[in-house]
């Protein structure tokens, strides 16, 4: 056989075993709406800055025929500042299904909006990555001064490490 032709089946080789590989570690898409209710804890509020705590609990609806993320609960613990009308913070969150699995996420907000990589999960979780992105599709007026509501929409992928 002729180099030419060990180099063309080397590459078609080659082809093949990435063609196999990315189908094992391939992304999958997440689209879910998450409502909820919690309380706000006001450490200081000026025109130059405000500073709150947040802890919201709520549920989950996914948007995707896969229903993977359908009726989770979830808790959130967050940090935030407002400054120049801006607003920054994080927020651990724990997503709860309906089994008892569960992941964590850690979304970081800026002006910009939130993003939140997957830190752990467990049970059908276990090994989960990837990374999703937060942007709030309604809020209400708080029903009880020191009390937010409202709903978010998080989009974006991951998968398992094995």
């Amino acid at each position: 056989m002729n180099s030419i032709n060990k180099v063309k089946i080397l590459s078609v080789a080659m082809v093949l075993g990435l063609a196999i590989f990315v189908s094992f570690v391939q992304a999958e898409p997440m689209d879910i709406t998450n409502c909820s209710s919690g309380t706000t804890n006001v450490l200081i509020a000026t025109d130059e800055l405000t500073m709150m705590t947040t802890d919201v609990k709520g549920i989950t609806r996914d948007n995707l025929d896969s229903k993977f993320f359908d009726n989770m609960t979830y808790h959130a613990i967050g940090l935030f500042k407002v400054m120049g009308g801006k607003r920054y913070g994080t927020t651990m969150v724990k997503f709860m299904a309906p089994n008892g699995d569960y992941f964590i996420v850690e979304a970081t907000y800026s002006p910009e909006g939130a993003t939140a990589p997957f830190l752990l999960g467990t049970g059908k979780f276990k090994g989960i990555t990837g990374n999703c992105e937060s942007k709030p599709i309604t809020s209400g007026k708080p029903i009880v001064p020191g009390t937010t509501q409202g709903c978010t929409r998080v989009t974006g992928n991951y998968e398992f490490k094995k």
